[in-house]
């Protein structure tokens, strides 16, 4: 009897121990390297870890060979979180029933399993900045800030990647509703306790204020309300992208999640002084115009985006005109092209003839690029193409050898 009591209370010991709470299942390793797993261990890894990305790879694929070292950066950095996220890998090649399981149709595929719960990740695959939008997930919704010390920590450990609200003097149950809506888009918090230090440094004079900070773009706004109804979505909506957008395919995916109409600044050259100077112009136009997007190409820089709107490095530039984000953009009548003269000026007489209708509609050449650019080839259409072609390779080898060993007509065989 004393023999059966010892015995429950060894594992009782063992089922609480502390060390097994923190380590979890000692077959896998928790240094920060990526985990290889395999269809007898891959169930046991998504039980044992709060905290898992997992990559399904084919060795075959080129993008999985370009992503894997930047996992292998990212997964040390991830590891030492307080709340840690660990990577790992699984040839979905050759484990095709977990790849079935998870309806893994293209490599690579990354999905982020929650304590067991897979979702599909769908963010940024460089290093730097999987790090940041993961630590978003682990991270609380809004972050109580108690001190000017601790607001000046959590700007710079948030990084530069992603913009950063501040509410001074909020209240965080209304935080808290648009941390939750855009928590994969940026980070929040409140501040209570601050000094006017921190006024003057975030650059506003009264509470409640919210501050936006956009280290990446090296943009700041302070918004004073009203805090009701759809203004402070809107602000924090209009907020996520910069006051001037460079277009680029990433930034593309950007506006089309948004509703409004993008004016958009042909140039020549984005890193030319006098397209600066015009950016710098649409920065403080877009200040005064939130309702919509104020963006900037180069044919030197995108020349296939810029000839989807008929300018080209032999047409007179910088061209503006306003952008549905689809098939269709306008023209301001006379207002067509930029003069190098007075560009705010014009870029006032722009806005008031679009505002007032004075446009003209036109179609983009080709297909839609929001589009076309959201509706990549997939992987299972790749396999279909390689498959065809290879069928039809082998029917011509076959029956080029298979004519080639027939009798010519006449002939005698031995």
């Amino acid at each position: 009897m004393a023999n059966s009591l010892a015995l429950v209370l060894v594992w009782i010991s063992i089922l609480f121990s502390p060390s097994l709470a923190t380590t979890g299942d000692d077959r896998f390793r928790r240094d920060g390297s990526v985990i290889e797993l395999t269809s007898s261990d891959f169930d046991a890894a998504i039980s044992s870890f709060d905290f898992l990305l997992v990559d399904f790879y084919a060795p075959w694929c080129g993008h999985c060979k370009r992503l894997a070292p930047e996992l292998d950066v990212a997964a040390p950095v991830l590891a030492g979180l307080n709340k840690p996220i660990f990577i790992a890998k699984v040839d979905a090649d050759k484990y095709s029933k977990i790849a079935s399981k998870y309806e893994i149709d293209g490599f690579p595929t990354l999905k982020f399993f929650i304590h067991g719960v897979p979702i599909e990740y769908t963010g940024p695959r460089k290093a730097e900045v999987l790090v940041q939008y993961l630590r978003k997930f682990v991270a609380p919704d809004v972050s109580h800030l108690e001190s000017d010390t601790a607001i000046q920590n959590f700007v710079d450990s948030a990084g530069k990647n992603f913009p950063i609200f501040i509410g001074f003097g909020l209240d965080e149950s209304l935080m808290a509703v648009f941390a939750s809506k855009y928590k994969k888009k940026a980070w929040f918090a409140v501040a209570k306790d601050f000094s006017e230090d921190m006024m003057v440094v975030y650059d506003f004079d009264k509470v409640p204020a919210l501050v936006l900070i956009n280290p990446k773009y090296g943009e700041r706004s302070v918004f004073y309300g009203p805090f009701e109804g759809d203004f402070l979505d809107d602000f924090i909506k209009q907020s996520l992208l910069p006051l001037t957008v460079p277009i680029n395919p990433d930034t593309l995916k950007l506006l089309k999640e948004g509703d409004r109409k993008i004016v958009l600044a042909i140039v020549q050259d984005e890193t030319h002084e006098n397209s600066a100077q015009l950016i710098r112009i649409l920065r403080s136009a877009a200040n005064a115009n939130r309702d919509l997007i104020f963006s900037f190409v180069g044919v030197q820089q995108w020349e296939e985006f810029a000839d989807r709107f008929d300018a080209t490095k032999s047409v007179h530039l910088p061209k503006i005109l306003v952008w549905d984000g689809n098939e269709e953009y306008e023209l301001v009548v006379g207002s067509e092209k930029l003069k190098e003269e007075d560009r705010g000026s014009q870029i006032s007489r722009f806005l008031e003839g679009y505002r007032q209708g004075n446009t003209i509609k036109k179609k983009l050449k080709g297909p839609s690029l929001i589009g076309f650019i959201n509706s990549l080839i997939s992987l299972k259409s790749i396999y279909l193409v390689v498959f065809i072609v290879a069928i039809l390779m082998f029917v011509q080898q076959f029956g080029g050898q298979s004519g080639a060993n027939q009798p010519v007509r006449g002939e005698h065989l031995d």
